[in-house]
């Protein structure tokens, strides 16, 4: 099955949800929509779906235009954000429904439905109602029941977000080999780009219903096409500094600067936004070509097991992520180190001039990249 989407936008009102969107996504395929909340991604998936059809443009399945077909004439399944599930019926009946609808066989359908089950550790639950069940619970069960379908087209709207964190990542880390091997095209919304990276596959970048930059995973996030790509697939968004090439130098403010070199070489002189994620910068010298910039705490934030550190000096800002719990004083000074060979460089208008020839680290690898 191929699915392809032509020049398709959807208008509501004087509203555009979808503006001039063309993608193919082929067989056997993960595709993760990436972008901010109300950047499209539902809008989007809907009218893949057939649950909306759109005010101009094609969809098409295997070259047919199915534009104008239900959903309920379509071999779809769709879970979404906010579970949904029958509440007369127990969790085994829930995950049955749809191949009770296509007349299976009671052995055929307790055999799928044990196996979705024990997919998403529910096997113990599977003769509760839902409302006897938690939110977590609830979605997973969901969830089962679009997987036991083993329809064409699998649309998953940011499924996890109700789980509890551990069971959350356990599943990341499993979603990709779930999906594997059965001929479906499966989209997958999320807002989060580790998310992302842990999926793998292929990655939409979305912004404002338009899509900014697609292709495979990795490649998206080591080559963000735009300053707006680079925010959207980084957490927390990229560090952007403005600064300016000139005589052999890369300067930042009118005191921070470093000599040209690497992959920034070949940048002619002028003006430049310069990228660069906070896991890559650092209280404390890592390397011997780590640049040192004099910075002023603004905030320190705890996060987990991470603290981000936002700090400024002579117009530049930038947050930095530190492993660790770490407390700093509001006004106090601290040094923040950067490798330049991490940097991304943009132009004036947001395109991308330079990447790194390896964006990551060890911390990135760590992360899923």
């Amino acid at each position: 099955m191929s699915l392809v989407l032509e020049q398709v936008t959807k208008r509501v009102g004087h509203d555009v949800h979808i503006a001039d969107v063309s993608l193919e996504l082929s067989e056997d395929s993960l595709n993760v929509l990436i972008g901010p909340t109300l950047s499209g991604k539902t809008s989007l998936m809907r009218l893949m779906a057939g649950l909306d059809r759109p005010t101009a443009g094609k969809v098409l399945v295997d070259g047919i235009d199915v534009t104008g077909v239900s959903v309920r004439k379509r071999d779809v399944a769709m879970v979404y954000q906010q579970f949904i599930n029958y509440p007369s019926f127990t969790v085994y009946n829930n995950i049955a429904s749809p191949l009770r609808f296509e007349r299976l066989g009671k052995k055929e359908i307790d055999r799928k439905v044990r196996e979705a089950a024990e997919m998403m550790r529910i096997e113990p639950l599977l003769d509760r109602l839902p409302s006897e069940l938690s939110g977590g619970q609830q979605q997973r069960t969901a969830i089962a029941r679009a997987l036991v379908k083993e329809t064409k087209l699998l649309i998953l709207d940011e499924p996890l977000v109700n789980l509890d964190y551990k069971l959350r990542e356990e599943l990341r880390s499993e979603m990709h080999q779930l999906f594997q091997g059965g001929g479906t095209i499966v989209v997958y919304a999320t807002t989060e780009p580790l998310e992302a990276l842990m999926l793998g596959g292929s990655t939409v970048v979305l912004d404002e219903g338009r899509v900014l930059q697609s292709g495979g995973t990795l490649q998206v996030y080591h080559r963000p096409a735009s300053v707006r790509c680079a925010e959207i697939f980084s957490d927390p968004p990229i560090n952007v500094i403005p600064g300016r090439v000139e005589g052999g130098n890369v300067r930042f403010g009118r005191e921070m600067g470093f000599p040209v070199n690497g992959h920034l070489a070949a940048l002619p002189p002028g003006r430049y936004q310069f990228g660069v994620r906070a896991s890559h910068l650092s209280i404390g010298r890592r390397t011997e070509k780590d640049i040192r910039m004099p910075f002023t705490v603004e905030l320190a934030e705890v996060s987990g097991s991470e603290t981000f550190i936002h700090a400024h000096h002579d117009g530049v800002t930038c947050v930095v992520q530190e492993e660790g719990v770490h407390s700093f004083a509001l006004g106090a000074p601290v040094d923040v180190f950067l490798n330049p060979s991490q940097l991304f460089a943009f132009d004036a208008a947001g395109a991308l001039v330079a990447a790194p020839e390896r964006d990551g680290g060890s911390r990135d690898q760590d992360r899923g990249s």
